[in-house]
Formats: C-alpha cells, structure tokens, sequence
C-alpha cells in the first residue's frame, strides 16, 4: 500500500514540532507594488479565480490520535477566503518605515492551525503611489523554492492578467474520524518496511549502481556527522526569544553581485555570505563584542528540488553550514575565505547526506520526530539561517500593478534572534531581515551595516577591476535593473 500523499513528510512535520514559545514556523514576504491598490473585492476574485490552481491552500491538518502518525491536509469545509485575506492601512505617514513595522507585527502572529495555514494582508497608505502585500504561508505548507512558484501563480508576467481555466464543480471531501486517521496511519506504519524492501530488491538488480549511491551516501552521512560535531560559538545573537519580531530589509542589485564574483572569485551565494559576514562583524563590534578571532557558523538551505517538482507543495531542502569570519575586516580575505569553505562544503557531500538523513525521517516514528525536533533547537548547531532564494528575473503584475521589489522573511527557531532571506527578482538581490523584537532592537543599524558591507565589496572589486567600477551608479539611476540570470 503506497503511503498517503496528503500526509506531511517527516521534514514537512519537524516544522510543526518546532514551532512551541516564541518560534513561529512560517515563511513570509512583504511585496511592494506600484500604483493605486486594489479594492478588497477585486484582489479577493483575483485570488478565487485562480486558488483552484494551488488546492493545498484550501486544506488543513487533521492530527492523528495518539500522536501516532504525521498529520495529513484534507479539505476544509468551512473554507473562508475572507479570513485568509486581511485588508488594512498603514498610519501617517505611510512610509517604508510604517510598513516595516506594520510587517513586524503581522508577521509575529502564529498562524491558525485549525484552518489553511496561510494569509495574505492587502495594505494600503503606502507613500510614492505604492501600495503593498503581505504574505504568510507555514513553512510545513512550502519551502522558499516552491513559494516562488506560488506566486508566480497569482502575479502575471504582463500588465494584462492572463485568463485562467475557471475551476470545475468541486465539493470538499468529508472531514476524516479520529478512528480512520488512527488506522491508516497504523496501516501505512506496518507496510512501510515492506516498501522499503522493495526497494531495496529493485537495487539490487543494479549492484553496480546500487554501490555508487551507497557509497555517495554513507560519504554524506559522515561530512554531516562530522559538521555536526562541531558546535556554535556563544553570540549575543543566541539567547531565547520571545512571540514579537522587527523586521526590516536592505535592496540590492544582483548584477552588483555577480560583478564582485567575476573580480574576486567564488559565487553570487558567497558574495552574499561575505557581505552577511562583513556586516555581523562591524554590527558586534559596536556592542564591543571581542570578534577578532571569532567565525561564526551559519544554516545555509539548499534546494533539493527537481525540475519536474517546481510548484509542488511541501519542503524539497536539505543544510549546509558555512563559516562566516566575521573577525576578518579585510573584503576580499573574507570572500576568500568564504568561498574556499563553501568549495569544500559542497566536495564534502554535506548536501548529500543532509538529504539522506532528510528522507529517513519519513520512517521515524512521530514522537522521535518531535523530540528530535525539540532537542536540534535547543543544541547551537547555527547562529542564524542565511538562505538566499532564486526568483524570477523578469517582471510581476498584479491586477495589471507591477510588483517593484519583493523582501523575503526566514523564521526564527529557539534561541536563534536573527535569520537573513534574501530573494532575487528582475536583476534586483533583496535582503529581508528577521530578528526578535526584544534582543535585536537596533535592527536598523545592522541594515546599514550590511548596506557598507556590500559597497565595501563592490569597492573592492572595482579596485581589481576598474571597468566595473561606476556601473552601480549608472544602475541605480535606471529606472528599471537589468533583467539577469546567473
């Protein structure tokens, strides 16, 4: 019996387990647009027109009794879509610093797991003739890689909306028992060993290949086993958090990026390392932090999802963990440095084996899961998240409004009081910043930080590289970035 696909993974799950105190577990993103707002009527049959498209979004969890198996989606017969799309209005004056409060306070607000785990918060106010939305989406529901594909689902690529197959009759399947949740999973439980058999017979008929793999794997299970032995230094950036956020961001340029890459070496994702790191250092140094000597270790998610997977729901990532040197107050060593450990990461197979260990999850049993869960956020394997994902480098509309910029948001877990997302879009790098209201309240100045850091690289490789020196000006006075891709 193949196992039940509206049943969460075990990675999907972990996510659940995670989220107790003041850890909440969804991703979100605050989108600035162009233009006049849309009245609440028309974005709520933009949305209606096209949330057949994604029907996970009209699904809540059911939880098995006893704690006896994952959860699974299934249809929500009360679905409202007036509860998950909030209107409102940013105070006077209406600039980006409203708003970034305004998302600090959206996004400290656990999302309700008795119903679809996600909203979208329309906000009007906004200065320059803008207006912005808000998005909040459980991380058990999607991963950066496929919540880029989502939106591409509600935006369109031309100021004219493109029409849409309208939805067929559709009627919400009837809430499952408590008894059927309990016996499918049981079920599910006592055939999953014979699955695993199978599989294992269907190797064997490729020794050769079979021996390959295993050996690829067992190589990622140590370079995982052996990262994970090394902990965390101490930082004022681990201590225990609390419900509320400030949330703030910084724009980038990606073309910025990718020249500093090509004059010093490595990729885009250790530039955007390098900058993290040359900002954490120079924002702890003014709390007279002692950082000379200090690296700090940072989770880097990777996608592990294929081609053929991109909008599919649910978590495709495996981790990494990078070296940040934020004692290293010289650019071009800290990119060095940066992207010779990231070279190694990668040749160690961590990916590999982080993705191994992702898959056996599936087959532990829930109350493991969550205290396994528990126990990773508790232990200083990381300091902070840096994930960094790829967006679509051409422009978005919605409702014929062109979205200007789009600033991601991480969440925090256990004594984690800052994670760093960054997002590409249309020739653009943005940075959205996420930290615990109480532990981070200068949040600001780490943004500015992290603004000189990025120049103080782009300096550097306009230094080895004259010709690239002054194209940032020249873009900034662009009205529209390049359109790009790595």
């Amino acid at each position: 019996m193949p196992t039940n696909p509206d049943r969460l993974t075990g990675l999907d799950s972990s996510f659940l387990h995670l989220e107790n105190g003041g850890a909440h577990m969804h991703v979100a993103g605050a989108a600035i647009l162009e233009g006049r707002a849309p009245a609440y009527h028309e974005l709520i049959e933009q949305i209606l027109g096209r949330l057949h498209l994604i029907p996970r979004y009209r699904q809540r969890l059911a939880f098995v009794p006893l704690n006896q198996g994952r959860p699974v989606w299934v249809d929500d017969p009360h679905f409202n879509v007036a509860f998950h799309v909030r209107h409102t209005a940013l105070p006077s004056p209406g600039g980006d610093q409203q708003l970034k409060q305004l998302c600090g306070r959206i996004f400290s607000q656990a999302l309700d797991r008795s119903r679809p785990m996600w909203e979208l918060w329309l906000v009007e106010g906004l200065t320059d003739d803008r207006f912005a939305l808000l998005s909040k989406t459980h991380h058990a529901l999607v991963d950066g890689i496929s919540g880029v594909d989502i939106a591409t689902v509600l935006f369109d690529t031309s100021p004219d909306p493109a029409g849409v197959a309208p939805e067929r009759e559709r009627t919400p399947r009837p809430l499952p028992t408590g008894a059927q949740l309990l016996a499918e999973a049981l079920l599910e439980r006592a055939t999953a060993p014979a699955e695993m058999l199978r599989g294992v017979r269907a190797a064997l008929r490729g020794p050769r290949h079979l021996a390959e793999k295993l050996g690829g794997a067992a190589y990622g299970l140590g370079a995982v086993a052996r990262a994970g032995l090394r902990s965390a230094p101490p930082s004022p950036l681990n201590v225990r958090i609390g419900p509320h956020r400030r949330f703030t961001w910084v724009q980038g340029d990606l073309q910025e990026f990718k020249a500093v890459k090509n004059a010093l070496g490595g990729t885009v994702n250790d530039v955007v390392l390098a900058a993290v790191a040359g900002a954490l250092g120079r924002y702890l140094r003014r709390r007279d932090e002692d950082v000379d000597d200090t690296v700090l270790r940072a989770m880097v998610p990777v996608s592990i999802r294929a081609d053929i997977e991109r909008g599919a729901l649910g978590n495709r990532v495996a981790a990494m963990w990078a070296g940040l040197p934020i004692g290293e107050t010289d650019p071009v060593k800290r990119l060095a440095s940066i992207s010779s450990e990231m070279s190694g990461v990668k040749e160690s197979g961590q990916a590999v084996g982080a993705q191994v260990l992702t898959e056996l999850t599936g087959f532990a049993p829930p109350t493991i899961m969550a205290q396994a869960a528990r126990l990773s956020a508790r232990q200083r394997m990381f300091n902070l998240v840096v994930t960094n994902v790829p967006g679509p480098q051409f422009p978005l509309y919605m409702l014929g409004r062109r979205l200007q910029r789009m600033f991601p948001m991480v969440p925090l877990a256990a004594n984690q009081a800052l994670g760093i997302a960054i997002m590409s879009y249309d020739g653009q790098l943005n940075f959205g910043l996420n930290a615990d209201f109480d532990a981070l309240p200068d949040i600001e100045l780490l943004a500015q930080d992290l603004t000189d850091a990025i120049a103080e690289l782009v300096q550097a490789a306009g230094t080895i590289a004259p010709e690239l020196s002054g194209t940032s000006t020249q873009r900034r006075r662009s009205r529209r970035p390049a359109r790009t891709t790595d």
